[in-house]
């Protein structure tokens, strides 16, 4: 990881994701955002018109749960496909960057239900989209306070929690729990790992976080540990196939921190998956997988997420239904978006 002279930043309270990585992430106007996000959160419940066929219809469902024992709110959506009567589907249980809520990545949340698996959209409290109110001159701190471990172990027990709610209410029944992937953006990237099995050690013990019922990761455009340099070290342990998805100008800089694109490859060389592939995009930005139109490109950004789109789904189906058809052709359809296509172990 590379880091610039920050003295603020103490690793002995850290597991951060790059405490600073969301100003980078997120550097928009207050307006700007609330647009964004107000237009993302009118969720389709039906196809589009040209939709193929085999595409399914989907209910957007908004939980405000509270987990009493920690007295923390975890709101949640839950974008659920309609199936026949007594079918289960699969979940993806997503977690967003700092800054972000419940309302976000609808491109990929509405995108995986309309092929029949059901996404969770968390909403960390600690770190979400009310770290953008109140003064300006407090932000910084509010970020960086948003990134301390205490609100990193947080983020992974809210991601337990959400599941634990979710599989004991009444829509068990339309959830397959042996099925089950955590995937994020960014800093929710880096709550996926934890939850995936990565273990961090802090003032001599280890934060073994693990979710067992995860069964793989979707981690995009994630920032090193920071004040970790070793990243062996803390993501041996992840085991469960991995998928990493970037692009080459996939930066975070902002004052006192920067992390280059490298460190997301570095994320996924370390990660522990005998299983796992990487996709690197060529240009874009940190911000393009959020649902902001034009970062990285007007152009650029829309064919990336379709792209995308089609990677998680192929990703998913060979988690699923081991059935690594759609996954080994991808990286010949996209190529002209690609930097580089790594699979492990080849195909």
């Amino acid at each position: 990881m590379k880091t610039m002279h920050a003295p603020s930043l103490n690793r002995r309270h850290c597991l951060r994701l790059g405490a600073a990585a969301a100003v980078a992430a997120f550097a928009t106007t207050r307006a700007a955002r609330a647009a964004t996000e107000g237009a993302a959160s009118a969720a389709a419940a039906a196809p589009a018109a040209d939709a193929p066929a085999e595409q399914r219809r989907f209910q957007a469902l908004d939980f405000d749960w509270a987990d009493t024992a920690r007295q923390r709110p975890v709101p949640v959506r839950l974008y659920l496909p309609e199936q026949a009567a007594g079918a289960r589907v699969p979940l993806v249980v997503f977690s967003h960057g700092i800054g972000g809520s419940r309302r976000g990545y609808t491109w990929l949340g509405q995108h995986v239900a309309r092929h029949g698996i059901a996404s969770l959209h968390l909403q960390h409290v600690g770190s979400d989209r009310t770290l953008w109110g109140g003064s300006i001159f407090g932000l910084v701190g509010r970020l960086q306070t948003a990134a301390q471990d205490a609100e990193a172990v947080a983020r992974v027990q809210d991601l337990r929690f959400a599941l634990d709610t979710l599989l004991a209410g009444e829509l068990a029944g339309r959830i397959d729990a042996e099925r089950i992937v955590a995937g994020g953006h960014s800093y929710g990237a880096n709550t996926t790992l934890l939850a995936a099995g990565a273990r961090v050690a802090r003032e001599g013990s280890v934060l073994d976080l693990a979710d067992a019922r995860i069964r793989a990761a979707i981690v995009i455009s994630a920032p090193p540990f920071y004040g970790e340099d070793e990243p062996q070290r803390i993501l041996a342990s992840v085991a469960v196939p991995s998928l990493h998805v970037t692009a080459t100008d996939d930066v975070i800089r902002i004052p006192g921190y920067y992390s280059g694109s490298d460190d997301r490859v570095k994320v996924f060389e370390a990660t522990g998956s005998t299983r796992k592939w990487l996709a690197v995009y060529e240009g874009g930005s940190h911000s393009m997988f959020t649902d902001r139109s034009t970062s990285g490109g007007a152009a650029l950004n829309p064919r990336v997420k379709q792209a995308t789109q089609r990677l998680v789904l192929a990703f998913l189906q060979g988690v699923f239904d081991g059935d690594g058809s759609a996954l080994a052709a991808w990286p010949q359809q996209h190529a002209a978006l690609l930097a580089r296509f790594t699979a492990q172990p080849a195909a």
